[in-house]
């Protein structure tokens, strides 16, 4: 048990991913702490989306090894349901079930993994919908919505499992400019909070606010890692350095 309270967040060595014969992921490392704030950059087709989706398993990798919480994960783990339900995900496009409402979204997994009786999930559900800044739409459909209050529904309904750890997967890309601000607001808020965060993203205002780390990578592999003051005042790998000069 103690091995297990004191290992990292998120454990990954030497991973390895293909689609058929084509390798996305190589030899991959990264170790990411209990309360950090990791951002991941870098030009698209890079790996960056494969990476966060391994963790928990909505794309198996071929080899290496990945640990959440002190736990392997791989879909051999007979018990990798429960260690997903530690594991929040939200995805580039919201996700939502169109026919729930937006309290129904957040109450339907309390429900179905935890056991958690109506009036136990819409309490909690609730509670995250506050906390995401939306209580009053808790009775409209998703389509009702625009899409900066769809994608906080979906942290919501995120967050109503207690994760310990929450994987972001370029969650403002989809959205309209003005959009942008108010869910990474709320993400801003988690972090503030101490939530463990993985994050894709191309905002990179929010990566020199708000991460601890930013790691860069480039054709499959991690080519930098550093704390933002040192990743965009002085980068060091070339491809790096190209990227930001793009970007900023």
């Amino acid at each position: 048990m103690d091995s297990v309270l004191n290992s990292p967040a998120v454990q990954i060595e030497g991973l390895q991913k293909w689609y058929g014969n084509f390798q996305v992921l190589y030899d991959v490392d990264l170790t990411v702490q209990t309360n950090e704030r990791i951002v991941i950059c870098g030009p698209s087709g890079s790996g960056k989306s494969t990476l966060i989706r391994c963790v928990n398993q909505l794309e198996t990798h071929q080899g290496g090894i990945i640990e959440v919480n002190g736990q392997r994960v791989s879909q051999s783990t007979p018990n990798m349901h429960l260690i997903r339900r530690d594991i929040g995900m939200v995805f580039q496009h919201f996700n939502l079930f169109p026919h729930l409402t937006v309290l129904e979204n957040c109450m339907l997994a309390l429900r179905k993994a935890r056991g958690m009786t109506r009036d136990e999930t819409q309490e909690v559900a609730r509670h995250y919908l506050k906390r995401v800044r939306i209580p009053e739409q808790q009775d409209k459909y998703p389509g009702q919505l625009s899409g900066g209050q769809q994608q906080r529904v979906a942290i919501a309904r995120a967050l109503c499992m207690n994760p310990k750890v929450m994987l972001f997967d370029e969650p403002t890309s989809a959205l309209d400019p003005e959009m942008i601000k108010e869910v990474l607001d709320v993400m801003t808020d988690l972090a503030r909070e101490g939530m463990t965060m993985i994050c894709v993203t191309h905002e990179m205002n929010f990566a020199r606010t708000v991460a601890d780390r930013v790691v860069f990578m480039d054709a499959g592999r991690i080519v930098e890692q550093a704390d933002p003051e040192t990743f965009f005042s002085a980068p060091t790998h070339p491809r790096a350095k190209q990227f930001l000069s793009q970007i900023l």
